[in-house]
């Protein structure tokens, strides 16, 4: 075939792409228009017309089609570079199209059928554009923007844990111990050897979900390890005690969850975070203390059930179980059963029931309950009970529109109706004989015109009750007039800091807004300062915003959000980000809920969650995974609702908010194609010095292997939901990113030491234990989190050294 007849069949391609550029052009001609009339970025307009031009220029086989396209790209370049700098996960939605389209035309069957003069210019103009474009793109491999690298530089201190004490193999509590450290201090397993780390065994609970299970099943539980055995909760609140060395079951108890419509398509969740222990004999003296006031029935129960557990269920029952066998402990309460619907009076079915395993005390075993978001404005009471521990019998009851009186609620009376929740898990400092709850909100989150007094006073805080009596000693609001659901889902952390004031007994409270308050537990002080900082102003009509909100000075806010920060796949979702973006109402942080849509960020899923955090109490080290992602709340008067809105789950879709004037649309803040809007990372594992209140280290973590259709693992970091722990060997574990992973740290740096792949999503708090072969066991559940869309499972894992 003659050069000729060869180019003439070789014209195909630049016509191809100048097809594709033309219409690319358009598509970013037309949506910059928007985006300029929005008061947004010119570049999108111009290099639109650029890229149009050069695909109209290709349809034509132009040799100025080269040398076009190659200034569009360079200043492409040069915009990328000066909103962004060297971030390459920033670059790709900005140049990686266009790059490639460029090294295609640089290619002999690209440039060979364009005619007019001037070719070597033309090419030469291109040729730089390409090479300008690919060295930012090898220049931003050696960048880490939002990573801080350090190294911590001891492994212990002046300091000692002042938890409560237990065997160092066993984790008796949520947080191990009833002050919800989360730290082993086992240290077979460390930086130097966590490479050896095996599966020693795994096993399937059978607890899948259902075509009558709501999208939030989840499996959030972590284990307990006492009394020679593994006990463990799943999703339908069933219960079971496994070997620890081979995790082969000892026995099983199913308390039959039923929901009165015949299904739990309507519950909000369906969850079971963990059951709570109590051994007689531990408590028979503590310190020299008398041994506790006991009735004839408590009696009773100890001598047939030493040593209980006590399980929350769906359907909003706290049950006593022999931690030996299994068995209903029937003396206690009513056949071994407390109803928690007592005194709540009528609420939709799955809206009320704990969701987080009780605290329990030498006297008492304390419980909340979670109250469904968003449904009404006449919901169940949260109030906090107190129940003898070995009987059963209501000792007192904390309801935060009635604060003051504490005596448990006569017979046939019911509690206040909506008062502000606790749905996580408190902790407990017998010591100084006081409970801390982190509390919520009164519902609904984005309307608060009817708020009571006193939940104006106690929401979104903490709040430390008097143990004997359940009066409150004090408390310490962190969000005023909470329209965000700001609500406080970390179980606080209890531990002993030393300060420039000497050894204070510290509480730390993380929150989803990124601070992670520090006061002193015996008054509620500020161990690190607070401040008021002025916010955002204007709620909807017959609402009001506080002028004020506090703010820790130790925190792990990101930057506020701009339309340089704005994400994408490609440049075109990137776009319609930026368009969203200059359409939403945003000023900052606790920006007002709004009828034009407001962007919430840090969002409602927080940057801390129900997971909290970890703390080395030897080396004075808080280790975590801090989450960021944004989301949306766009208030609907209530004429406005669309008739048959769907309510997807209590942070998405159309939360009803029934008796409020607004409704709420709620969700992500997504692009089109279904990734965030805002740039990553979205999620990290970060540590920090408690000597110092800096951050030591802070990493991207995750990948998106399970987050996109091919199983690619770039990464980006990705949100995690599910707590870490923190061991005495130097190594952290968490297994709750989006991506199924559990994964080893040197708490020291950082370093990622090892990872094992996960069968299903793994967003539970792992635990650590001593196996009665020696050897220490790391475990963890992979079950899946439904409204995260992990891969739903019914595992229970445990790891420890290879031989």
């Amino acid at each position: 075939m003659s050069t000729e007849g060869a180019n003439q069949g070789s014209r195909w391609l630049p016509r191809l792409i100048g097809a594709l550029l033309l219409l690319m052009g358009l598509a970013l001609l037309a949506g910059g228009i928007k985006l300029s009339q929005l008061g947004g970025s010119l570049y999108y307009l111009i290099a639109g017309i650029g890229f149009a031009l050069s695909g109209v220029l290709l349809l034509a086989q132009r040799q100025i089609a080269l040398g076009l396209y190659g200034l569009v790209l360079l200043g492409s370049t040069v915009w990328a570079l000066f909103e962004v700098g060297l971030d390459w996960w920033q670059l790709v939605p900005r140049l990686a199209i266009w790059f490639a389209i460029g090294v295609v035309l640089l290619l002999p069957w690209a440039r060979r059928p364009l005619i007019g003069p001037a070719s070597k210019a033309n090419t030469a103009l291109l040729g730089v554009a390409v090479v300008a474009s690919g060295a930012c793109a090898l220049a931003s491999q050696f960048t880490h923007p939002g990573e801080v690298f350090g190294e911590l530089g001891r492994d212990s201190s002046e300091m000692a844990s002042a938890a409560p004490a237990m065997p160092d193999g066993e984790w008796q509590a949520y947080g191990r111990t009833e002050h919800g450290d989360r730290y082993s201090p086992l240290r077979q397993i460390t930086p130097q050897n966590a490479y050896r780390l095996e599966e020693a065994w795994r096993i399937r609970t059978g607890d899948l979900p259902t075509e009558n299970d709501p999208v939030e099943l989840t499996n959030q539980n972590t284990p307990l390890k006492v009394n020679g055995m593994l006990y463990a909760c799943t999703a339908h609140s069933r219960l079971l005690a496994l070997d620890p060395d081979t995790g082969a079951e000892i026995w099983r108890y199913d308390p039959q969850v039923k929901s009165p419509t015949g299904t739990f398509k309507g519950f909000a969740h369906m969850t079971c975070r963990g059951v709570s222990y109590y051994d007689e004999n531990r408590y028979v003296s503590r310190d020299g203390s008398p041994a506790p006031k006991i009735t004839d029935a408590g009696q009773a129960v100890a001598q047939a059930c030493p040593r209980r557990l006590y399980l929350p269920t769906a359907d909003a029952r706290l049950i006593a179980i022999n931690a030996d066998n299994g068995k209903v402990c029937e003396g206690f309460a009513n056949q071994g059963v407390i109803d928690l619907t007592t005194g709540i009076g009528p609420f939709t079915a799955g809206g009320y029931y704990s969701t987080s395993p009780a605290a329990i005390t030498r006297d008492l075993v304390i419980i909340g309950g979670h109250v469904t978001d968003n449904e009404s404005t006449n919901e169940p009471s949260g109030v906090i009970r107190a129940y003898d521990v070995h009987d059963g019998h209501l000792v007192w009851n904390w309801d935060s529109n009635n604060p003051d009186d504490t005596k448990p609620l006569a017979a046939g009376k019911m509690y206040s109706r909506n008062s502000a929740n606790m749905w996580s898990i408190a902790s407990v400092d017998e010591d100084l004989g006081m409970i801390y709850l982190p509390l919520g909100n009164q519902t609904p989150d984005q309307w608060g015109a009817d708020r009571t007094p006193g939940a104006e006073k106690y929401s979104a805080g903490v709040v430390a009750l008097d143990l004997a009596t359940g009066k409150a000693r004090w408390n310490y609001q962190f969000t005023h007039h909470d329209l965000w659901d700001m609500d406080v889902g970390s179980q606080p952390t209890l531990v002993h800091l030393k300060t420039d004031d000497g050894v204070k007994p510290a509480i730390i409270v993380p929150t989803k807004q990124g601070s992670l308050y520090v006061l002193d537990r015996r008054d509620g002080t500020p161990i690190v300062p607070i401040r008021e900082i002025p916010t955002p102003q204007g709620a909807v009509e017959g609402d009001h915003t506080s002028p004020t909100q506090a703010r820790s000075d130790l925190n792990l806010l990101g930057p506020e959000l701009t339309e340089q920060a704005m994400w994408g796949a490609t440049p075109f979702d990137q776009m319609l980000c930026r368009i969203q973006f200059r359409e939403l109402r945003y000023e900052g942080q606790y920006t007002p809920p709004s009828e034009q849509g407001s962007l919430v960020y840090p969002g409602n899923v927080g940057v801390f969650n129900w997971g909290s955090v970890s703390v080395d109490p030897v080396r004075q080290l808080l280790f975590t995974s801090p989450n960021y992602m944004a989301f949306v709340s766009k208030m609907v008067p209530r004429e406005q609702v669309a008739e048959g809105s769907k309510r997807e789950s209590e942070t998405s879709g159309v939360q009803p908010n029934t008796g409020a004037p607004y409704a709420v649309i709620m969700h992500p803040f997504m692009s089109p194609l279904g990734v965030p809007c805002q740039a990553p990372a979205w999620g990290y594992v970060a540590a920090i010095d408690l000597f110092t209140n800096k951050v030591v280290w802070k990493h991207k973590n995750g990948t998106t292997r399970d987050s996109t259709p091919l199983p690619i693992g770039l990464p980006v970091g990705v949100p995690s939901m599910g707590g870490s722990i923190v061991t005495a060997g130097g190594v952290g574990f968490l297994s709750g990113t989006l991506d199924q992973y559990l994964r080893a740290y040197d708490v020291n740096n950082g370093k990622e030491l090892w990872k094992a792949r996960l069968p299903a999503g793994g967003q539970a708090t792992p635990m650590s234990y001593t196996g009665k072969d020696g050897k220490q066991y790391v475990l963890v559940t992979a079950g899946g989190h439904g409204s995260l869309g992990t891969k739903m499972g019914d595992y229970i894992i445990a790891y420890k050294l290879a031989e």
